[in-house]
């Protein structure tokens, strides 16, 4: 079936499934006797914010007695609990729960691919546009990407959302982000489409000065003689690194972690050891008072990801993205990997 075609169907199912003549929809709400979209937007919602009814109401605007009505309501039509209670308190999901909110959850965002596809076509250059992504990524990769998309369509309002690479895909995965951009695991999501973007290394800083600079070619085992500071090691290819030591029998003295590239310079520079980060990270300019060691020959290159879900239905815009970010997946390349008919 075509997307749009699809679109169109659940468009109509929906309807069907939570719109009826106005006098008999607020009957049917007060007996508890309608299933509502909005009532599954509510549910959807307090599982996001951890089961906090407050939070959710706060994010709807709407009452907090509202939500919890509604859910009640909802309990009482199907004959069972979602969510298990400690008084008045949320505590935890019920198995059936736990399978509702699953399909809560897939309507929602097919509720959201379909308002896309309406304003694709009625507001084609203005929308919203969530990226998630690294802090290496966002700091030094994508500024050229960002500064030439908002040049291109100035009606889009971007978001960067930063994470590691799990969370990256989570958010992602959720649909809070649109895209996600980082290195590794985001790529190991069932529910995303993963493009390659490019591949990047490795290299080392040190003070001027330091006793590596006249210590002949950069080895592990020199590496490892020195107190390292370098990326938390669920950030950027950080697992990578941790197997390459672990198969030379070796254990690097990591003595600081981060996920932010400037405060392993930093720290370089007060003196505290020497940093392991990506090449992108060293501008000789910026950076004139530590001196770069290439470290490539000895970790194999890292990739970083483009990661959208395989369900969602892309804005122009974002395909506009995409082409900014990773010139070689244009939209009908995007289209291809996600086996959509333009």
């Amino acid at each position: 079936m075509l997307f749009y075609e699809y679109m169109f169907f659940l468009y109509k199912t929906l309807t069907v499934f939570c719109i009826k003549e106005p006098t008999e929809n607020a009957k049917n709400i007060e007996n508890g006797k309608n299933m509502k979209l909005q009532q599954l937007r509510y549910l959807h919602e307090v599982a996001r914010q951890g089961l906090n009814i407050t939070n959710a109401a706060q994010i709807l605007y709407t009452s907090q007695p509202g939500v919890s009505k509604q859910i009640q309501l909802f309990e009482e039509e199907l004959g069972l609990q979602i969510f298990q209670r400690n008084g008045k308190r949320l505590s935890g999901i019920t198995a059936p729960g736990a399978k509702i909110l699953r399909l809560a959850a897939k309507i929602m965002l097919d509720v959201d691919n379909i308002k896309r596809v309406g304003d694709e076509f009625t507001n084609i250059d203005s929308g919203a546009f969530t990226i998630a992504t690294t802090h290496t990524q966002a700091r030094y990769k994508l500024p050229a990407a960002v500064k030439s998309f908002v040049s291109l369509y100035p009606q889009v309002k971007l978001n960067i959302h930063q994470g590691n690479p799990s969370q990256v895909a989570e958010q992602v995965a959720s649909g809070e982000a649109d895209i996600g951009i980082a290195t590794e695991s985001i790529s190991d999501y069932d529910s995303l489409l993963c493009l390659p973007c490019y591949q990047w290394n490795r290299c080392v800083v040190v003070p001027l000065g330091h006793p590596l600079l006249s210590a002949g070619e950069l080895t592990l085992a020199k590496l490892a003689s020195y107190p390292l500071i370098t990326y938390d090691f669920g950030f950027t290819g950080g697992t990578l690194v941790s197997k390459v030591f672990a198969e030379a029998g070796l254990t690097p003295n990591v003595v600081l972690t981060a996920i932010d590239a400037d405060v392993i310079k930093t720290y370089v520079s007060l003196g505290l050891g020497v940093g392991l980060l990506a090449n992108m990270a060293y501008d000789p300019e910026r950076d004139a008072h530590l001196v770069r060691l290439d470290a490539s020959h000895l970790f194999p290159d890292s990739t970083t990801y483009l990661g959208v879900r395989k369900d969602a239905f892309l804005r122009g815009y974002m395909y506009g993205f995409i082409e900014l970010i990773a010139p070689q997946f244009n939209r009908a390349a995007v289209d291809a990997a996600l086996n959509v008919d333009a």
